[in-house]
């Protein structure tokens, strides 16, 4: 017989995995029974991941990597809070690069109906499969793959308003009005990532769009694609650069055996007058693509299926990751940010929050002289 404690943790563990940590049947002490539905705070929910990295070039590192609690809180059946706060690395100290902590989700939804509700506040972009739903027991590898993080640069989180909901058999659906990327911050070697405003008084002189549609109407089968454009140099005078993000992705299941794969590309128009703006600016041009690019594709494989304790999954990933891909007239690519990588190793789970990982990564690039270098990784990740 299924304990009363396990069933009360899987419901909590699909809450968190689909972005909300709703309130579950604990009543509010300080309401009368007949409003026990109305102000219940909790359960608090979250995540944490440790980590351990060798590159093949470099002493190895020991990291606690993230420490991340989610609250909510019902206000009424049907308005509801949620918020994300997370400790990366350990510690903040002044202005040095230690650590940082962010408010990645502080939003309230309205709940309408099943297929119209309202949302508003600090917003994960519904943008690929791991930027919305990237609790360490959720993916393989120690860290969160490539694309996911140079091509779309998760986490990625902003103020911003929408309506989200669930259409016929299985098509869901978000769709936010946003702040904008800042092109001051876009690079050569990363891409869009340090354009994020972070909902930091973010500038809003024009809004950006995102959206994402997921159809999940087939037993072990997620469709997904999600857009996102935006104007985004509002920093620099006279300049009019706008950015647009487009992606697909494919998750499958079947017995053991777990396949997934993704495709993401951003478009960046006027990257030549922006690549001389931030030159004349910061005295180094930037080499800025008007174009990036990013896939893979991963298969899994449940060698040992036996239930908590003895559950074992195999993997192994391959991800192509181009920061230079198409450039603007009069520039050219630096061929060291043409990435592709294998990664393969094994996740293991003493318990289906618990998971240990072990992970090796062959990196290459498609410049003859500076090199990337391959990894060695062990991470431990959980969530509750």
């Amino acid at each position: 017989m299924i304990s009363a404690d396990r069933i009360f943790r899987d419901l909590r563990r699909t809450a968190l995995q689909i972005g909300l940590s709703l309130a579950l049947a604990a009543p509010a002490t300080a309401q009368p029974a007949a409003d026990s539905s109305y102000g219940v705070t909790g359960p608090v929910s979250g995540y944490m991941d440790f980590h351990f990295n060798k590159p093949e070039t470099g002493d190895g590192q020991l990291d606690f990597h993230r420490f991340v609690l989610i609250f909510s809180h019902t206000f009424a059946p049907r308005i509801r809070f949620v918020a994300e706060l997370e400790l990366e690395h350990a510690i903040v100290e002044g202005l040095e690069e230690k650590g940082a902590v962010e408010l990645e989700q502080a939003y309230v939804d309205f709940l309408v109906t099943r297929s119209f509700n309202l949302r508003a506040g600090m917003l994960l972009v519904p943008m690929g499969i791991i930027n919305e739903r990237h609790e360490p027991p959720v993916f393989n590898g120690v860290e969160r793959p490539f694309v996911d993080t140079v091509i779309i640069p998760s986490t990625w989180f902003e103020a911003g308003a929408g309506i989200h909901g669930e259409i016929g058999r299985g098509v869901r659906y978000r769709a936010y009005v946003m702040a904008p990327l800042d092109a001051a911050g876009f690079s050569a070697d990363e891409g869009i990532r340090n354009g994020r405003q972070e909902g930091a008084e973010s500038n809003v002189r024009h809004v950006a769009y995102a959206g994402r549609a997921e159809y999940v109407g087939t037993t072990g089968l997620t469709l997904g694609a999600s857009g996102w454009t935006g104007r985004s140099s509002f920093s620099i005078p006279r300049l009019d650069t706008r950015v647009s993000v487009a992606e697909a992705d494919a998750r499958y299941k079947t017995g053991r055996l777990e396949l997934r794969g993704e495709l993401a590309q951003v478009s960046i128009t006027g990257a030549a007058a922006l690549n001389s703006a931030l030159r004349l600016l910061t005295g180094v041009p930037p080499n800025i693509a008007r174009g990036l690019r990013g896939f893979y594709g991963e298969a899994g494989y449940r060698v040992w299926a036996a239930g908590p304790a003895r559950d074992l999954v195999v993997f192994a990933r391959y991800e192509n990751f181009d920061t230079q891909f198409r450039m603007p007239d009069g520039f050219l690519p630096l061929k060291q940010f043409d990435r592709d990588a294998w990664v393969s190793g094994v996740t293991y789970y003493p318990d289906p929050d618990v998971a240990v990982k072990v992970d090796y990564v062959v990196q290459r690039n498609r410049s003859g002289v500076v090199k990337s270098p391959n990894s060695f990784n062990i991470g431990l990740g959980w969530w509750f």
